[in-house]
């Protein structure tokens, strides 16, 4: 058994937990952002994003905007009627640069983009990737059993940009594709895949990112992907690297063959992976969400090598903890419930605690 190691000093920072308006909280939030102060939240289960211009402080505060509802209190899918370019099913993936906003639109299978930062409740997106107009919302713009292509999409449900690149987390065509400029017109074309030998592929294959639920690009330039469906996270040293080649580090599992849950064991250790959804830079170190043991995990230097063991540990008490809420069968401070994504921004760490119904700060 890895010998435990303290956690991440956020572990014994102060911690907030919020539940969003009062008057209708959050429900199953995936979606987290972190940007300077502002705070961005996809309520995923209410099929709404709520934007802060200030982080809020206590449990309970009113959204400064609300995006994908007409009614600050409705929580319908696409509103209650036919998409538009301004409702939302299912939002996820969040990234902003404080002026644009980017949204994760998984069930209507595609990305909104604003190009200005959105400043009134319900505000249509600019610009629509996946779909050729804003009423449609078929996968892969023909249906289910359609192939893709550089344009269509299936399931999107992270995302990610550097300021003038932009990933998308393809989960349900099994890639990751990559907009080598910020996109500027509806259904636009991608450049890159990442995954796939080429854009009409969805193959099955453990040698490339099969089911990416999340992309992250580190501050050295480095890429990677939740590999969720293989329990796994991939990692190339360099983003431009990862469309030619297989990645350079796997977190989670030994071999680019294996693929188990935990590795195959009934319980967790400190190299294992269980549903993992999403992760985050921190200085020279990885978070990793570890979904399905309701944990995080911490690396405090960017993995050289397959296979390496967490240094570090958010929500059990142990490595070989994995059951959610496992601080304590009573209460659920310090623990975490199928934590989904999570956002850092200088010493903050923000956490979607989906199965907590909430949002937790670590500073």
């Amino acid at each position: 058994m890895h010998q435990f190691i303290p956690p991440h000093p956020a572990r014994q920072a102060q911690c907030q937990y919020f539940y969003g308006p009062a008057e209708r909280p959050f429900l199953a939030p995936r979606g987290i952002f972190l940007h300077e102060d502002r705070l961005l939240v996809a309520d995923t289960g209410q099929n709404r994003v709520f934007i802060w211009n200030q982080r809020p402080g206590g449990r309970h505060a009113p959204a400064d905007v609300v995006l994908g509802q007409l009614g600050r209190d409705a929580t319908g899918r696409n509103a209650g009627g036919a998409a538009t370019a301004a409702t939302l099913h299912y939002p996820s993936g969040l990234w902003t640069d404080g002026q644009r906003l980017a949204i994760a639109d998984a069930w209507n299978h595609r990305v909104l983009l604003w190009h200005t930062w959105p400043e009134r409740d319900g505000q249509p997106a600019d610009v629509i990737l996946g779909q050729p107009d804003e009423a449609s919302v078929a996968p892969n713009v023909e249906g289910v059993g359609a192939a893709p292509s550089a344009r269509s999409l299936y399931w999107p449900y992270g995302l990610w940009s550097d300021g003038q690149r932009l990933w998308v987390a393809d989960t349900g065509n099994r890639r990751v594709l990559v907009y080598s400029d910020w996109p500027h017109e509806t259904m636009a074309a991608a450049d890159a895949v990442i995954g796939q030998p080429d854009f009409g592929a969805r193959e099955y294959d453990p040698d490339h990112a099969i089911w990416p639920y999340s992309v992250k690009v580190g501050p050295g330039g480095q890429l990677a992907i939740a590999d969720t469906q293989y329990y796994r996270v991939l990692l190339w040293h360099e983003a431009a690297t990862a469309p030619a080649q297989p990645a350079d580090v796997i977190i989670g599992q030994p071999d680019f063959q294996s693929n188990g849950q935990n590795q195959y064991g009934l319980f967790p250790s400190a190299q294992t992976l269980n549903w993992c959804y999403d992760l985050g830079f921190q200085g020279e170190g990885l978070w990793v969400a570890d979904t399905g043991n309701s944990r995080l995990l911490w690396y405090p230097q960017i993995p050289d090598a397959h296979n390496p063991p967490a240094q570090g540990i958010m929500g059990p008490p142990d490595f070989v903890t994995g059951s959610e809420n496992a601080a304590s069968t009573l209460r659920t401070d310090e623990a975490l419930y199928w934590p989904f994504h999570l956002s850092v921004a200088g010493k903050t760490l923000a956490v979607a605690d989906t199965g907590n119904h909430r949002i937790v700060f670590f500073d």
